[in-house]
């Protein structure tokens, strides 16, 4: 593990085996489940404001995409012209080509802490107990091809994982047309590899222990319930178009 994250991941599992240490008399067995969701959703909500401004910077981007297109066909042959050309435009916009991807940048030093921390065997030297705890039998700390087969109870638990991910993968870029007002079969050139990047978490999901794939369950959940509700009470602007009224048919 890298020395500068061993602190915090230390710190973070503290806290975790705490939550999953008061939990236990309620809860039982899946104590330490609950408190790896309860500790993904906290660190979520500390970075709300963060998400905030990246997707409103992405929204922004995806309004003032045609006018970059437009400028990018117009001066093709004159690069420093284009140049003047989109920062002009992003600072009549006050905005600019980052407004999207810098918050979001800034929000991985603690996704790396808690992905470590649900992934790492061991944590300050120790053995990281909690990937001892289970969830229907299945070590926390187990992979999925190291288990008895598909059919068997440790094949069932991550199938499980890995379908509500897909899930909620799909859900996900289809809010983000209905942000963007694109129709499903519509695409812009890297489409089709867009649409299936955010897949690419189930792929993560099947190669690290069930307790870093319960974290990207809890976190990709958290990720598009925010994104709709802040698109849904109008906290990102022009995220869509607005559509013309249609037209009142005259009367004779």
């Amino acid at each position: 593990m890298s020395s500068i994250l061993g602190v915090p991941v230390d710190a973070a599992y503290h806290l975790v085996f705490g939550f999953t240490t008061f939990l236990t008399p309620v809860l039982g067995g899946v104590a330490a489940v609950a408190a790896i969701v309860l500790f993904t959703a906290a660190a979520r909500l500390i970075l709300m404001p963060l998400s905030l401004r990246g997707l409103r910077g992405q929204a922004t981007q995806a309004r003032l995409a045609p006018q970059l297109q437009d400028l990018r066909k117009r001066y093709a042959k004159q690069p420093e012209r284009l140049q003047r050309e989109m920062t002009a435009l992003y600072k009549r916009e006050r905005t600019s080509m980052f407004a999207g991807l810098t918050p979001l940048l800034l929000q991985w030093p603690l996704l790396s802490v808690m992905y470590l921390l649900f992934r790492s065997t061991r944590i300050g030297g120790k053995p990281n107990t909690l990937l001892t705890r289970d969830l229907f039998g299945v070590p926390l700390g187990s992979h999925w091809l190291a288990g008895a087969g598909v059919v068997s109870m440790h094949g069932l638990v991550f199938l499980g994982v890995f379908a509500l991910l897909a899930g909620l993968c799909w859900l996900s870029a289809r809010l983000g047309r209905l942000m963007t007002a694109q129709p499903a079969g519509a695409d812009a050139p890297g489409g089709a590899l867009i649409r299936v990047l955010p897949y690419l978490t189930v792929v993560i999901a099947a190669f690290v222990p069930l307790a870093a794939g319960i974290y990207l369950l809890t976190s990709t959940g958290w990720a598009l319930a925010e994104r709709s509700f802040f698109w849904r009470t109008g906290r990102i602007s022009g995220a869509v178009p607005t559509r013309p009224k249609p037209a009142v048919a005259a009367r004779n």
